[in-house]
């Protein structure tokens, strides 16, 4: 399951997605929108799609994936959008027979959205005259 969407992300269905009998293991990273970066007091995060091709981008990071680890089944599901402090703005959901591989690709994965080219994103700091953009 790969998807980019501007609608909230439920955890608990892309866990179901992803679960199969076979699998001992259903690792999963929830990325929040935290409160604050570096001293200061984020107000939203605006996430952008690099470009059209952004979810076959994902598709390429999965299928490095399942080249490295045996897994039964992965789903990266992106969230796009204005962002409020708290909000889901990641959920990679990882099944394997064994835990070792589940949070070894869980890991790759995370490392290699945080390394860019398939989404962008903007803290927007509060200050005492509103918001204010922020360079992340």
């Amino acid at each position: 399951m790969i998807e980019i969407t501007s609608e909230p992300l439920s955890p608990e269905v892309i866990i179901n997605k992803v679960r199969k009998d076979n699998c001992g293991a259903i690792i999963t990273f929830v990325g929040t929108v935290r409160d604050t970066t570096q001293g200061r007091k984020v107000a939203f995060l605006e996430i952008e799609a690099c470009d059209e091709m952004a979810e076959s981008k994902l598709g390429e990071v999965v299928a490095e994936i399942n080249q490295k680890w045996q897994l039964q089944d992965i789903a990266i599901c992106r969230r796009i959008g204005k962002l409020k402090v708290g909000e889901i703005a990641l959920v990679i959901a990882v099944a394997a027979p064994h835990r070792q591989e589940a949070f070894q690709a869980c890991q790759y994965a995370v490392d290699r959205l945080k390394q860019g080219g398939i989404t962008t994103y903007k803290e927007i700091y509060e200050t005492d005259k509103g918001p204010a953009e922020g360079r992340t």
